[in-house]
């Protein structure tokens, strides 16, 4: 029975994406067998599906997965059959810091290697966790990526805590995330969009502060004028070298930078004098480990928080789905289900 699969031709571009199929395979000693039901779209999936940085050999694209344990290889434990369970971004990233292949493209899946945009996978057991009671497997695939570079943002690289003050940008995957965290954590949060209608969705979610930044070009002052002069705790940058200097200025003496995103380019300048000036810690951020994920899954069970999930494509529509994504009209996360 051969599996419906999704192939990215060398080089990328969404008129060299094929929906193809792959033969299956069972599973081996310390291996399980998913059938994928879910997966959810990040900017590094679009960079490697559109091409920007496309693959140099035919790839099976997207770093989220989600779905149901079918086979269960010799000497795997935690994992059993009929079990809900979602992929790690870097599967051989167990704990502490990222080692050479932990922490680089060349182990991810969907990018060094294949990854979750197919109906059936095998791999090592290492690669999976348990999804968080009550989660659709779209809910479980929003985790793997944007939800654990927000988590380890705010909670593994800096430690939230009641009263603390996040800057969020946007309305993608990581921000929405980071805002939700943020509230549950106690925090006092002030969101930035170019969209009024989304900052008004912002404040639904608990947003306690709004700027558009297309009409305040300046918000960094504004952000400090919000917090009495004195700077926010934590910034979640996802913009990248375009917005990093007001981010810089919103930022508190001591206070932590997130250096998440490249929205706005890979290149630029830096204030170098405003960091050491204002003893803040500038911190790159590339998702998270497998002792990361499991402690997030465990907080959102706890609190029963869900993902803001904007809308769903079947997987043969995955390049619908990525100009959906690039058009950024979205709010939340796109999904693929199938």
């Amino acid at each position: 029975m051969s599996i419906k699969t999704i192939i990215v031709q060398p080089g990328g571009g969404f008129d060299h994406v094929v929906v193809g199929s792959t033969e299956p395979r069972q599973a081996g000693p310390g291996e399980v067998t998913v059938r994928l039901h879910a997966s959810s779209l990040n900017y590094h999936d679009y960079a490697v599906v559109s091409g920007a940085w496309g693959p140099t050999a035919p790839r099976i694209p997207m770093s989220d997965g989600a779905g149901v344990v079918t086979a269960v290889g010799e000497g795997v434990t935690g994992l059993k059959v009929g079990d809900h369970v979602v992929s790690l971004f870097f599967p051989e990233w167990a704990d502490g810091e990222p080692g050479i292949n932990e922490g680089s493209f060349a182990r991810v899946p969907g990018d060094g290697i294949d990854g979750y945009a197919r109906e059936q996978v095998t791999a090592a057991a290492s690669a999976f966790t348990l999804a968080p009671k009550g989660y659709s497997h779209a809910e479980a695939a929003t985790l793997t990526c944007a939800g654990l570079t927000a988590w380890r943002a705010l909670m593994a690289d800096d430690t939230l805590k009641p009263g603390d003050t996040v800057l969020v940008q946007g309305t993608g995957g990581v921000s929405i995330f980071a805002l939700q965290f943020a509230k549950l954590a106690g925090a006092t949060v002030i969101a930035t969009s170019s969209s009024d209608a989304k900052l008004e969705r912002l404040k639904a979610l608990g947003a306690d502060h709004l700027i558009n930044y297309r009409e305040d070009p300046h918000w960094g002052q504004t952000v400090r004028t919000l917090t009495d002069d004195r700077g926010v705790d934590h910034v979640v940058e996802v913009g990248g070298p375009g917005t990093l200097e007001q981010s810089m200025v919103a930022c508190r003496i001591g206070g932590h930078v997130s250096i998440i995103g490249i929205l706005t380019g890979l290149q630029g300048s830096l204030s170098v004098i405003q960091a050491i000036a204002r003893h803040q810690r500038l911190q790159g951020v590339l998702v998270g480990s497998r002792k990361h994920q499991l402690d997030m899954i465990r907080a959102v069970e706890a609190n029963g928080m869900k993902p803001v999930i904007d809308s769903s494509y079947p997987l043969e529509g995955i390049v619908d789905a990525f100009r959906h994504q690039e058009s950024n009209r979205h709010f939340g996360k796109i999904c693929l289900e199938f």
